[in-house]
């Protein structure tokens, strides 16, 4: 995922899982063999509740760039469209925004938080609304812009994101979204808890299903597929979306 001279671009939300992120390429960088630069993002999406300063103190403190990218996203979702599912289309003009700083910044990829329970509810959200089954890969190449996303934390679950956060008191912000707790990505992750409760290691085995699923836009599970478990290496998408 990271190589020789990668200048890396967080994606911040202020949340856990962005912090957790932050935090562990930030110490990887003191030892991991290959140089390579980060520099943190936030997306702000004008709604004007959103309390950053925890996060530029800890960037302060890593001596790590932090941008904060301005944008109407929340006034154009819920006063001008007013949006009653507005989730899909305010990640994909988030995605846009922090696309367009990285390449002004000069970055060449750009590291999603999403950990191994995104994966299985995003899996889940495709295939009760989508009518498919379907899920991101680790290693996305956006053929449009030049730029690689990467997500580092896909093997993590969200219990040690959690677990991590709490041992070393990162700062979380309050996510100041509206629809926050009030989504379809909400319901389907209640869903997949009491599916756990009453049968017990069913996050597994979705988990696996994405993984050995051949999935759209994930490489073929061969004896040398990056996903095969023998293979270190991580899957590979292409994907023209900015």
């Amino acid at each position: 995922m990271v190589n020789d001279g990668d200048h890396i671009a967080v994606g911040i939300s202020g949340g856990k899982d962005s912090l957790t992120l932050l935090y562990g390429l930030h110490h990887l960088q003191r030892f991991y063999p290959k140089q390579f630069s980060l520099s943190a993002i936030t997306v702000d999406l004008g709604l004007g509740n959103l309390d950053l300063e925890p996060v530029r103190s800890l960037c302060k403190e890593f001596q790590i760039p932090y941008e904060v990218v301005p944008t109407e996203i929340g006034r154009i979702l819920f006063d001008v469209r007013k949006e009653s599912n507005p989730c899909s289309l305010c990640a994909k003009m988030r995605k846009g925004a922090l696309n367009q700083k990285a390449l002004e910044l000069g970055c060449s990829k750009i590291a999603y938080a999403h950990h191994r329970d995104d994966l299985i509810e995003t899996a889940m959200l495709s295939l009760l609304y989508e009518g498919r089954f379907h899920a991101f890969s680790p290693y996305t190449e956006l053929d449009r812009t030049g730029l690689t996303v990467i997500r580092p934390m896909l093997y993590v679950s969200e219990a040690d994101v959690k677990g991590f956060c709490n041992k070393y008191q990162l700062p979380v912000c309050k996510n100041p979204c509206p629809m926050d707790g009030h989504t379809r990505r909400e319901y389907v992750k209640n869903l997949i808890r009491s599916l756990e409760h009453d049968n017990p290691g069913v996050r597994d085995r979705l988990y696996r299903a994405v993984i050995d699923g051949d999935l759209e836009g994930w490489p073929e599970k061969t004896p040398t597929s990056p996903i095969h478990p023998k293979n270190d290496r991580l899957p590979i998408r292409r994907d023209s979306n900015p």
